[in-house]
């Protein structure tokens, strides 16, 4: 039989067509020989053909490499332009929105705008404690483990002048975020502690500061600290090119302690001058455009995204599209929360209207009409939906749950970890993932099933079921329906409030080092029906039990919209006027919280405690 094989005969290969395309074919990456074929005046049969003669069996319906592309224009005579999958289409967007149309910034002509301020610099450092002072607000009380990790933006008013000012995240895993505040940024603040002095993540936020090509002011925080040593900081930012006035160089250094409320009205007077140096303008005219700072899903107002208006007016009724979400702006709100008709310029306010959850560091626009806004934006969904195909499909059915990787990795297979996760907004999603990423190895690997913003669901239970995947959530809870389907179907769920700790577990999990552990056990989760003002106590939640026993004294987690917003103990605890050690299911009861009185109608009050769980 084998000597009656013959190789097989491929033709010669002639071009179908002599005539050269005139002037650059623009042909995207990955493309069919169906696809490229007509662009360059040639059949899909004479690509397969001649790449058959380089040695290369392709089919017509096979994505092929750059270099097979390239050697067959070369064939040919065609003069190519390689793109990335949807970077054509997308400039026929733009066109579509007429972006240009209003870029023209002429210089000296456009009205002077705020500056755009981000604080930046390694976590602990001080910097929201700084913005507390500047706006009167305590923004870190709210922060899990006392460090930010979201992107905040907030306006203050400086004798008469607007100044803008975005919290960025210090810890390393928040890197994409600090890097999106820089690019949105005219001045960035460089806070430095005196008693800590340059840091990994100062040395980050250096970095992101010269690649957005901003000027940079150092504020060195906590002099008032007994080890607080102003000079040391000062000589190892000299080392990094940052030369302060007092030494001769251009950046200025002021000293303060925002816990004393010293040296503030030093940096603002300098980040005033610094803008006026930079001249900072841009038109209130047309339509408006920006940056998408952060976004997320609430259950009660639907997508929430915080823009941040670089160009032009953004008014309530504008379409908005926004990477791939679009809409009409339902509400504006500024920082505080209030509603406004109008932003301008340098102005960051939350939009309510979206029809999705838009990316954080998305532009965004408002578009001619509401038909040209969902047109780009499906467009854009289309394009993203199919370039995640690839990606989603890459996650094993087979894989392994936490628990299960060290097993699998001491009998010495590869181990497939499938994860779905999900976080409150999307910067955090955006970083745990990112942080995710970084953890695998060659005898473990990470496949990401599903990633999206919002609490868990039963249809996250239901798909972790089906492809044996663990659900991280990060700083979301699952309702009571999502945790019976997951005791039914045996899915794990792990939840984390501080990224560290996330990050720890898996990474221990991964090199077999996951320590006994203690396991949260929800023992109740009450209702909020009626909230009681009592002077000198304070709020009082009157509350309908919904499944197990509220007890006195008990580990709280306060849900609102599926998200932890805090945690603490139930202080007290009565039945009518009685003061009682707990309270069934089916009940009603008064509830007071330690150190939390923003309590409303229909939040979530959830009791667990801490059980041993027995290594087997």
């Amino acid at each position: 039989m084998a000597e009656d094989l013959q190789p097989m005969d491929i033709p010669d290969y002639t071009p179908a067509d002599t005539s050269v395309p005139v002037g650059e074919v623009v042909i995207e990456r990955a493309s069919t020989p169906l696809e490229v074929g007509p662009k360059l005046n040639q059949t899909a049969s004479d690509v397969v053909r001649f790449l058959m003669q380089q040695g290369e069996m392709v089919t017509a319906t096979q994505s092929l490499a750059d270099e097979m592309i390239e050697l067959f224009a070369a064939e040919v005579g065609a003069e190519i332009r390689l793109v990335d999958p949807g970077e054509e289409q997308e400039q026929e967007l733009l066109r579509l929105l007429e972006v240009d149309v209003e870029g023209d910034d002429l210089d000296g002509e456009l009205p002077v705008r705020p500056p755009v301020v981000t604080v930046m610099g390694h976590v602990d450092h001080g910097k929201t404690k700084l913005l507390d002072q500047i706006r009167s607000a305590n923004v870190a009380a709210g922060e899990a483990g006392g460090i930010t990790q979201h992107i905040g933006a907030y306006q203050v008013d400086r004798e008469g002048r607007m100044l803008t000012f975005i919290d960025t995240p210090g810890h390393a895993a928040f890197t994409a975020m600090r890097a999106r505040g820089a690019d949105a940024t005219d001045i960035v603040v460089l806070v430095v502690a005196a008693d800590d002095g340059v840091m990994p993540q100062t040395l980050e936020a250096i970095n992101h500061a010269r690649a957005a090509d901003v000027p940079i002011v150092v504020a060195i925080n906590k002099i008032d600290r007994d080890n607080a040593d102003p000079t040391r900081a000062m000589q190892q930012l000299s080392e990094h090119e940052l030369i302060p006035e007092q030494w001769g160089g251009d950046t200025i250094m002021v000293e303060l302690s925002a816990l004393q409320n010293l040296g503030i009205d030093d940096l603002l007077e300098h980040l005033t001058v610094v803008a006026e140096v930079e001249d900072l303008r841009a038109s209130a005219a047309g339509r408006a455009r920006g940056v998408v700072l952060e976004s997320n899903l609430d259950i009660g107002r639907g997508p929430v995204a915080t823009l941040l208006v670089q160009h032009g007016s953004l008014k309530r009724g504008d379409p908005v599209v926004a990477g791939a979400s679009w809409g009409r702006v339902r509400a504006l709100l500024d920082d505080r929360g209030n509603q406004i008709q109008e932003a301008l310029p340098s102005k960051p306010v939350q939009v309510l209207g979206l029809s999705d959850v838009a990316n954080a560091g998305d532009a965004f626009i408002v578009a001619p009409s509401e038909k040209v806004a969902a047109k780009v934006a499906q467009t854009r969904e289309h394009a993203q939906r199919v370039a995640s195909l690839g990606r989603d499909a890459a996650a094993a059915i087979g894989g392994a749950r936490l628990e299960d990787i060290f097993s699998q990795i001491q009998v010495g297979e590869t181990a497939t970890l499938n994860l779905i996760v999900k976080a409150d907004v999307n910067g955090s999603l955006e970083a745990v993932v990112d942080s995710l990423q970084r953890l695998g190895r060659d005898e473990v690997k990470l496949a990401f099933v599903h990633r999206s913003v919002g609490g868990v669901t039963a249809n996250d239970i239901q798909l972790a079921a089906a492809a044996n995947a663990t659900i991280i959530g990060f700083n979301v809870r699952p309702d009571r329906k999502a945790r019976e389907l997951a005791d039914l179907e045996k899915v794990e769920i792990r939840t984390y409030e501080i990224i560290y700790k996330l990050i720890e577990d898996v990474e221990n999990a991964m090199v077999g080092m996951l320590a006994p552990e203690f396991e949260e056990v929800v023992t109740g989760d009450a209702e909020v029906r009626e909230i009681f003002r009592i002077p000198r106590v304070g709020a009082v939640a009157g509350c309908y039990v919904l499944n197990g026993v509220i007890a006195r004294g008990a580990q709280v987690r306060f849900l609102r919209d599926g998200a932890v917003i805090w945690r603490g103990t139930v202080s007290s605890l009565k039945r009518f006027k009685e003061d009682v050690r707990e309270v069934h299911s089916g009940f009603e009861c008064g509830i007071g919280l330690s150190d939390f009185q923003d309590l409303k109608q229909g939040d979530i009050i959830e009791t667990f405690e801490e059980r041993e769980v027995a290594q087997v």
